[in-house]
C-alpha cells in the first residue's frame, strides 16, 4: 500500500484483503440545540472515515462535560444525537470516556474498514482532473454569528442540515467511478483553501479554484462582510498568503469564505475528465447536498493555488 501523507485517518493493514482505519475529533457546541450538536459531532467523526472510502465499524464516544444537573440533560440529548446518527453509518457505539469539565465537548473515536486496494488518499491527483465539492462552505461563519446573534437557528437550518449530513453518499459515489477518482479529502477545520493545499502538496502538483463556483450556505456571504469571522478562519487566511494567489477581482468576503474553518464539511475530490459525468450522477442519486465542480489540478512546477474571479 502507498505510504500516505497528511490523510485524514489512520490506515492500518490488518490482512492481505482488509485495512483498519482509525481517527478521533471532538469539539464545543457549535449549536444551541443538544440533539443536533451530537449528530452534527458523530457526522463529523464519521467523515475522516468516508474520505478514505472506508465502512464505519464502530465508535467510542469522547465526552468532557460540567456535573451539573441541567447540563447532564443536555448530554443526555448530545448523546442520543450521536447514537441516532451513528446507527444512520450503520455502524454501532461500544463504550467511550468521559470527564468533568467546565466547558462541553463531544466528539467521537471512529473505526472503520476497507480494502487495501481501495484507500482513497490525499496523494495521487493529476493536471487536468476536476474538483468536485459535496457540501456548501461557510459553517464557521454562521456559527460565529449565531454565537453573536447575527443568525437565527432557524437561518442557519441549511448549514445545520448539511454538517449533520454523512458523507456516505459521497463515498459511495467515489467507489462507483473507481480510479477515475485519483484523490479526495473532507473539509474541515483547515478550510477549503487549506484542504485543497494538503492534497496538492501531497500529489506534486497546482490547483485552479473557480470562486464563483463554489456553493455557499445562505447568509454566510454578508455575515463574513460583516465580519462574522472565527480565528481559526483568520489564521487560515493568513496562512494561505504563503501558497495562494487571488485574482484581483476575488473580495476579500469570498477569500475569508473560502479559508473558512469549516465543521463536517463535504468531500473535496480530484476526478479523471472522463469519470467526472459518472461521479456527479452518482453524486446526484446519492443526494448529497451539493455536487459542484469548483476547480481543476494544475501542472504547477510547486504546489500553489490559483483562485479565480470566474465559475469556470
Amino acid at each position: 500500500m502507498a505510504a500516505l501523507s497528511r490523510d485524514d485517518a489512520a490506515v492500518f493493514q490488518a490482512s492481505e484483503g482488509r485495512a483498519i482505519v482509525a481517527t478521533v475529533d471532538f469539539f464545543t457546541p457549535i449549536v444551541d440545540d443538544a440533539y443536533s450538536f451530537g449528530a452534527i459531532a458523530a457526522a463529523n467523526a464519521l467523515s475522516d472515515l468516508y474520505a478514505m472510502g472506508a465502512t464505519p465499524l464502530f465508535v467510542l464516544n469522547l465526552v468532557a462535560w460540567p456535573r451539573d444537573e441541567a447540563m447532564l440533560e443536555l448530554l443526555g440529548e448530545t448523546v442520543r444525537g450521536g447514537v441516532d446518527k451513528v446507527k444512520e453509518a450503520g455502524a454501532f457505539v461500544l463504550g467511550g470516556h468521559s470527564i468533568d469539565d467546565r466547558e462541553p465537548k463531544f466528539g467521537m473515536v471512529a473505526v472503520g474498514e476497507v480494502h487495501p486496494d481501495r484507500v482513497i488518499t490525499n496523494v495521487g491527483a493529476r493536471p487536468g482532473d476536476r474538483l468536485v465539492l459535496t457540501k456548501p462552505i461557510g459553517t464557521g461563519i454562521l456559527s460565529t454569528a449565531l454565537k453573536g446573534g447575527a443568525v437565527t437557528e432557524q437561518e442557519m437550518e441549511p448549514a445545520i442540515s448539511s454538517m449533520a449530513t454523512l458523507n456516505a453518499g459521497g463515498m459511495a459515489a467515489m467507489r462507483d467511478v473507481g480510479d477515475a477518482v485519483h484523490a479526495a479529502t473532507d473539509v474541515t477545520g483547515f478550510g477549503l483553501v487549506g484542504h485543497l493545499y494538503t492534497l496538492i502538496a501531497a500529489s506534486g502538483v497546482g490547483a485552479r479554484v473557480f470562486s464563483r463556483a463554489v456553493p455557499l450556505f445562505p447568509f454566510a456571504a454578508d455575515r463574513a462582510a460583516a465580519g462574522a469571522v472565527p480565528g481559526g478562519t483568520e489564521r487560515n487566511l493568513a496562512e494561505a498568503a504563503e501558497y495562494t494567489e487571488w485574482q484581483s477581482g476575488v473580495d476579500s468576503a469570498t477569500r475569508t469564505l473560502l479559508c473558512d474553518a469549516q465543521t463536517s464539511g463535504g468531500l473535496l475530490i480530484a476526478v479523471a475528465p472522463q469519470g467526472l459525468d459518472g461521479l456527479l450522477g452518482a453524486l446526484e442519486a446519492g443526494r448529497t447536498p451539493a455536487a459542484a465542480v469548483i476547480g481543476e489540478i494544475t501542472d504547477a512546477a510547486t504546489p500553489a493555488i490559483e483562485v479565480t474571479d470566474t465559475d469556470a
